[in-house]
């Protein structure tokens, strides 16, 4: 059977259908902005791929959360989805819920900053403004030392990730609250500047 390339409205219809939490949907968001923006960022052609497999990338937590990263390949395998979204959305989770290692720059971008915008909402909650238009890395870099801030977030994937882009970490962080200002209204972060 022919695979299925699926349009954002139909893969967001899907993610819906499968969360129903308001922050997992503003997370959702804001990778597939920030993966857009990377997109853009690296003159890839197909942005939209990048957005869906941001925007996916997911869908499996809320349901399945003791088999995260591996019961979305049957979700998306029975919907006839094209081996390079499942295999990109499988290896955000390497080393931890996947054995799927990202090998594509898509991949290793999503790795990279899956973590990371939840290191940056956290941050820019606390902030007065709790807003993310007037955060700035420096702020981020802070926090990120302060290992009990936003314990949850994987630092060492977030670092590791950026040294597989072979970027710097300031730059990743630039870049990633930069895709996240594209949909600040959306993801509850345009606070009250």
């Amino acid at each position: 059977m022919e695979k299925v390339v699926p349009s954002r409205e139909e893969a967001f219809e899907l993610l819906k259908e499968y969360n129903k939490s308001d922050s997992l949907i503003h997370h959702a968001l804001a990778v597939e902005s920030v993966m857009l923006h990377f997109a853009e960022l690296f003159g890839e052609e197909d942005k939209e791929k990048w957005g869906i497999v941001g925007l996916m990338h997911d869908l499996d937590y809320e349901m399945y959360p003791n088999e995260h990263c591996k019961k979305v390949r049957e979700i998306l395998a029975e919907r006839n989805w094209p081996e390079d979204y499942i295999h990109a959305i499988e290896s955000h989770g390497w080393k931890f819920c996947s054995n799927v290692e990202p090998t594509e720059r898509m991949e290793k971008v999503l790795y990279t900053v899956d973590e990371l915008t939840g290191l940056i909402t956290a941050t820019a909650l606390v902030r007065p403004s709790k807003s993310i238009l007037d955060l700035e890395v420096k702020s981020v870099k802070k926090k990120w030392k302060d290992k009990r801030f936003a314990a949850g977030v994987n630092r060492e994937v977030i670092a590791e990730g950026a040294e597989m882009l072979g970027m710097d970490l300031g730059k990743v962080i630039e870049e990633t609250i930069k895709g996240m200002r594209d949909v600040a209204e959306n993801i509850g972060l345009e606070g009250n500047l």
